[in-house]
């Protein structure tokens, strides 16, 4: 472990703009992206290896694509990742912690992904969830994003709980905010619906239409297509809740806490208690079934749409052309430290799902173990597609890892999350390394360090014990401290 760090603690900072390798000699500079957004998907279906979840579409991308076994998110929610991802930046620079500021307050002349790509002559189209909720970045695209309008539930019954809650929040006065916090259903439901009548369905007829159009266009195209499922709530057609045998569901196996962590380390789910009938506190073993059940169903409801998609791609005949790349904006938690949701530094949280399909790429149908982070995808498509790089980037390209699957990469990967806790204002910084996770609670306003977490993911993979405080790891924490102070920048491969 020392010789290691003290290597990885000589490596030379990168410069401040990376500089692009060759793309692909087939196609380089010429590649359509389709760019496709998943809100709430863990690493959990087939591609990942656990084939009770049925993804066929999923798997098949991963099939003609490279799958990234340890992707990471800067941070587990929604508009911090995705800004983070969006800019190419992570959220200290984004200054996007919450869920209540864009990224242009900060970084008001940013070029973002998408951005970069229409300023390089192709045509840049969104829709869906790309960046988070109401968000919207105008500048990003050659056309205005659009999303679709579709029922949040297929039962009528809760439709009407919906607005009624909507009519009562109303009336006391509450912001357009609150009334849309309080005018939940409930978390889950079974409707004998079609496809479209959801955000999903509509979303995959959205870009089915917008494909044929951007063949006609005869140009390069980026296009940007973000499904909501399985975000809660989990509402999917029944069809895609049949796939599955209730009774086959297994529960979390390690429904408590993790031992000697903080107690602020872990949230409870917020997120799923507004939700109707959720009870607080732990979930009974019943209804954990029934929302895992949903999750599930939802995961197949979108994998469905995503399968309707790449259909399309392949029947105009621009498959061959275009590159694909799917990603979760987090992992989520279905019971495990009993907890629910994301909102944490924990694996299960930051680890997220990343497929990426390159035209004749040679890793096809492989996964790699190399640690990446999404503030890697912004540099990486722009190198496969021949363009420069902004100065600004915080990631680096994977682009390597596509021809090697195998190859050394990154020495670790970052991610943070706020926290507050006896009015004291918590920044949780954490590292993954091949073996370990640490993370560190610093003061937000003097930097000192609070607590400390360290899990041995060779012994512990789900990260029920925090060993950090064992004398015999003291010398570990010290390293570990180092590589923090040290960064992302010195996490690079030797080369970079």
């Amino acid at each position: 472990m020392k010789w290691f760090l003290s290597l990885l603690l000589v490596v030379t900072l990168a410069r401040e703009t990376i500089s692009s390798r060759s793309a692909p000699a087939e196609g380089a500079g010429k590649f359509n992206v389709l760019f496709i957004a998943v809100d709430d998907l863990r690493p959990e279906f087939g591609a990942y290896g656990q084939t009770y979840v049925i993804s066929p579409n999923l798997d098949g991308l991963a099939a003609r694509g490279l799958v990234f076994n340890r992707a990471y998110c800067q941070q587990a929610v929604c508009s911090p990742s995705r800004s983070s991802l969006m800019t190419g930046t992570r959220p200290d620079t984004t200054k996007v912690w919450d869920l209540n500021t864009h990224f242009r307050t900060a970084l008001p002349d940013v070029v973002t992904l998408p951005e970069h790509f229409k300023n390089n002559g192709y045509f840049v189209q969104a829709m869906g969830k790309l960046y988070h909720g109401g968000f919207d970045d105008p500048q990003s695209w050659s056309i205005p994003w659009t999303r679709p309008r579709a029922a949040t539930y297929g039962l009528e019954d809760n439709l009407k709980m919906v607005r009624e809650k909507a009519r009562v929040a109303r009336l006391a006065g509450k912001t357009a905010t609150e009334v849309n916090r309080a005018a939940r259903g409930p978390a889950f439901e079974v409707a004998d619906v079609p496809d479209n009548t959801f955000h999903d369905g509509a979303l995959a007829d959205m870009a089915i239409k917008a494909l044929g159009e951007l063949k006609a266009k005869n140009r390069p195209f980026w296009l940007g297509v973000g499904f909501i499922r399985p975000h809660l709530p989990f509402v999917a057609p029944k069809k895609y809740w049949d796939l599955y045998d209730p009774a086959k569901i297994q529960l979390a196996s390690n429904p408590y806490r993790p031992k000697d962590a903080p107690a602020y380390a872990i949230g409870d789910g917020g997120e799923l208690r507004v939700y109707d009938a959720i009870p607080a506190g732990h979930i009974p073993d019943e209804l954990a079934r029934e929302l895992k059940h949903g999750y599930y169903a939802a995961v197949s409801y979108m994998d469905a749409q995503i399968g309707r998609v790449v259909d399309e791609l392949d029947r105009l005949g621009l498959r061959e052309n275009t590159i694909i790349i799917v990603w979760g904006d987090h992992g989520w938690k279905l019971g495990e430290h009993d907890a629910w949701c994301k909102h944490s530094n924990v694996e299960l949280d930051t680890n997220a799902p990343l497929i990426v399909s390159v035209p004749r790429m040679k890793s096809a149908g492989r996964r790699t173990e190399a640690l990446v982070e999404f503030v890697d995808i912004y540099p990486t498509l722009a190198e496969l597609c021949g363009l420069a790089m902004p100065a600004h980037l915080e990631g680096l390209s994977f682009l390597p890892l596509l021809d090697n699957s195998d190859r050394p990469w990154k020495t670790a990967a970052f991610s943070q999350y706020p926290r507050s806790a006896n009015r004291q204002r918590l920044m949780g910084y954490t590292l993954r390394t091949d073996r370990y996770r640490y993370t560190e609670w610093q003061d937000r306003g003097t930097g000192k360090v609070r607590d400390r977490e360290l899990y041995d993911h060779r012994v512990d993979p789900a990260e029920n014990v925090n060993v950090a405080e064992l004398p015999e790891n003291g010398s570990f924490v010290a390293d570990f401290g180092r590589m923090m102070e040290t960064g992302w920048r010195g996490a690079k491969p030797p080369s970079n």
